[in-house]
């Protein structure tokens, strides 16, 4: 019997490099103003499945106490993978090398003006995890399998029209845009194997800060 991606490291690991390969990714253009950001979709082993990590932020700074995936902006210079892996680092202690980035995301552009690089890694052997006060209040896992349950994904309809996604992973853990937009594509793309876009996903409106 095959593994699944679901249920083994290594499995989702080939499976992920595969459709990455052949993932078509759109970047956001730069714009007079524009900022750039990198993050990681990191997926380990947590309770002997795989899980993507995904941390609160601290209570002080960009984006205090909310759901987020490791990363920030991009410095002079640097590409989304390498700022990615920095911040996965800072944040994490996780010291990954380029060659574990098995590829990129879409852009997402968030309201607050950054443009976010979501890239994806599943490390053999990533060490013990250190979070940093400064930077993350707690770190959570969340299963693959999770990820790809049917009732997962929620559509509420919007007054004035559309509908915002929320990615509810456990009853008291609700993940918005821009993060719930990634953890979703990740979730289309990789796991289930389907085209799937979000730059026009709708973001609540405390993500404009």
């Amino acid at each position: 019997m095959t593994d699944s991606p679901l249920t083994s490291l290594p499995a989702f690991r080939e499976t992920a490099a595969r459709r990455l390969g052949a993932f078509e990714h759109t970047t956001v253009p730069d714009s007079p103003g524009s900022r750039r950001a990198g993050v990681v979709l990191c997926v380990v082993e947590d309770a002997g499945v795989p899980s993507v990590i995904l941390i609160k932020r601290a209570d002080r700074g960009r984006n205090a106490g909310q759901w987020g995936l490791p990363g920030g902006r991009m410095d002079e210079g640097e590409t989304p993978e390498q700022a990615a892996l920095r911040e996965l680092h800072e944040e994490l202690g996780l010291e990954l090398e380029p060659s574990e980035v098995l590829g990129r995301l879409d852009d997402f552009p968030a309201t607050s003006g950054f443009a976010i690089t979501p890239i994806v890694v599943a490390p053999a052997d990533p060490g013990p995890l250190r979070p940093s006060p400064d930077e993350v209040k707690s770190v959570h896992h969340v299963s693959l399998a999770r990820l790809a349950d049917d009732d997962t994904p929620r559509w509420v309809p919007q007054i004035g029209g559309g509908s915002l996604l929320q990615m509810r992973l456990r009853p008291d853990w609700v993940v918005h845009a821009p993060t719930g937009a990634m953890l979703w594509q990740f979730r289309e793309v990789l796991l289930l194997g389907r085209e799937a876009r979000v730059a026009d996903f709708l973001q609540p409106d405390w993500t404009r800060t």
